[in-house]
């Protein structure tokens, strides 16, 4: 089944009972099936159909499972537990909750005998428990287990429990949501060039493993980055617009000024109209109006 995306009704996140346990078998009792999913929580929202169609979908909070059941129950209901175990079942995969991320910038250089970080962070939206991580190093000739460790829970720091070389420190913590296990690897050697790949494994998930990699070349010095060109536009982009800004302000100042002037000549225009009517001795005018008679 292929539903349609715009035939889904989003709602909250909330724990659902259509689930099983990844691995687990089609056949196994449905009440196994709800009770190991009674704990979980599902971290993206759920969808069902806006009309009972003749089968339906729910997104299980079950890592990399969707369990798809016909005949789906009322709108916006969970998925209920059928009493005929013979409807069909189909498990399609969704997107797993666990992350790892080195960064942005998966190409990094350093100075031979200086140190760098190699960064790494996870996320899981299922929370996690006795997490395991570690390090690896891969070049074209060796590879090795720099450094593993454990993480029981969110309110604990890493636990290094194997290190393989004493050049590594691990660096990162846990608390406060931070979720860091990245190193430092100091006296560098040109040896050192390679790929370091941060796996994480979380047992809160089915063993739900999942690793990012950043590679590190060892040079004997950092090549300085010309920015002229750089400069040169952005020198050329300021002064268009500083030329743009100038070109408003004159603008401005034009208009006020023929403002002023149309203003003045129409003062002097209707002066001029006044003391004409007076000389002529038009109606109205100054020139008609007699002086009292004397009594």
């Amino acid at each position: 089944m292929n539903p349609q995306r715009n035939s889904l009704l989003p709602l909250k996140s909330r724990p659902v009972s259509c689930s099983l346990r990844a691995g687990s078998s089609l056949t196994a009792p449905w009440h196994r099936a709800q009770s190991a999913s009674a704990s979980l929580k599902t971290c993206s929202s759920m969808y069902f159909w806006a009309r009972p169609p003749k089968s339906g979908v729910c997104i299980t909070p079950s890592p990399g499972i969707w369990l798809v059941r016909p005949q789906l129950g009322t709108r916006h209901h969970p998925c209920p537990l059928p009493r005929d175990r013979s409807q069909g079942l189909f498990l399609l995969p969704v997107t797993l909750s666990l992350e790892v991320s080195v960064g942005k910038a998966t190409d990094i250089y350093a100075v031979n005998g200086t140190e760098i970080l190699l960064p790494c962070t996870f996320s899981s939206c299922f929370g996690f428990e006795d997490l395991h991580f570690r390090w690896t190093y891969n070049s074209s000739d060796a590879f090795r287990v720099l450094i593993e460790g454990t993480v029981k829970n969110e309110k604990s720091d890493p636990k290094v429990t194997l290190k393989d070389d004493d050049r590594i420190t691990l660096v990162g913590s846990t608390k406060e949501k931070m979720n860091n296990i990245s190193i430092v690897l100091r006296d560098l050697e040109f040896s050192d060039t390679g790929k370091y790949t941060c796996h994480v494994k979380n047992p809160k998930e089915n063993n739900l493993q999942h690793h990012a990699t950043i590679f590190l070349q060892v040079v004997d010095r950092l090549e300085e980055v010309d920015n002229t060109v750089t400069l040169i536009i952005l020198a050329v982009v300021g002064g268009v617009i500083g030329l743009l800004i100038l070109i408003l302000l004159i603008k401005k100042l034009i208009i006020f000024i023929l403002k002023k002037t149309r203003e003045k000549k129409k003062e002097c225009l209707v002066s001029s109209s006044g003391n004409d009517n007076t000389e002529n001795g038009l109606p109205g005018s100054k020139a008609e109006e007699k002086p009292p008679s004397k009594v």
